[in-house]
């Protein structure tokens, strides 16, 4: 049983600040880990920023990049925060809108959806597998 003059347990914060510590203790090593956390972090960023207006997870995955790049840089761990709050003011404001303002937003995201998908050439790939072979199913890419 633990009380409260006990030391804290070692945990897997712990561990991992271990690790973080003996990777800043080596410089060559430390810059390494560093610019990997950057590639990753703006990598992931990226992804994000280009399935925002998708259904699905764009604004976690901006999130997420953000993160990974807060673990090391404080610019990053600010820029979070600040679009953090914006994120929730913006959400507030939308669900206050009422039913009119999220319905053409639905809309206009399954019209994104579509138009996206037709670019692709996806429906003209779907139509051939079904045996549906028309002009406009075809991408405007591929003409």
């Amino acid at each position: 049983m633990s009380t409260e003059l006990d030391p804290p347990s070692t945990g897997a914060a712990d561990r991992l600040r271990a690790f973080r510590a003996s990777i800043a203790a080596r410089p060559t090593l430390n810059l390494a880990y560093r610019i990997g956390v950057a590639l990753l972090g703006i990598a992931v960023l990226i992804v994000g920023i280009a399935a925002i207006p998708y259904p699905g997870p764009g604004w976690a995955i901006v999130f997420a990049g953000l993160g990974i790049l807060a673990t090391e840089f404080d610019w990053a761990r600010r820029v979070l925060g600040w679009l953090r709050d914006r994120y929730r003011q913006g959400m507030d404001w939308y669900t206050a809108r009422g039913p009119v303002l999220r319905v053409t937003a639905a809309l206009a995201t399954f019209l994104l959806v579509v138009v996206t998908l037709w670019i692709l050439g996806t429906f003209g790939w779907i139509g051939g597998w079904i045996g549906v072979e028309s002009e406009w199913l075809r991408s405007p890419l591929a003409r």
